[in-house]
């Protein structure tokens, strides 16, 4: 499993520790994941996904995962989310099908 945010596609970062003698050695700056479940309106139940604290947060300012999705341009969206997106923008099309029908 990749140390990737699957929201911004943050991962890990490369640098050197440097002493006070400046000797540089090599070292890795890992991205802050967490696992976490967001609840999808129009899937029905939550959606477990590997985000960093600032990607729940924009999930958050954006009114939930579904309106997050819908309203981010495909090219800015991982691999990831763009299957996520297919699958609430067809739930969604069911659920508003149903309801026009009733």
């Amino acid at each position: 499993m990749p140390r990737r945010c699957a929201l911004s596609g943050k991962s890990v970062q490369y640098g050197n520790n440097v002493s006070h003698a400046n000797n540089k050695t090599k070292r890795r700056f890992m991205s802050n994941l967490q696992v976490g479940s967001v609840l999808s309106d129009a899937l029905g139940h939550s959606v477990r996904l590997r985000i960093t604290p600032r990607g729940m947060k924009t999930i958050e300012h954006n009114g939930g995962i579904d309106a997050y999705l819908l309203g981010t341009n495909d090219s800015k969206l991982t691999p990831e989310m763009l299957v996520l997106k297919r699958r609430v923008t067809s739930a969604k099309a069911k659920k508003d099908a149903k309801k026009v029908a009733a």
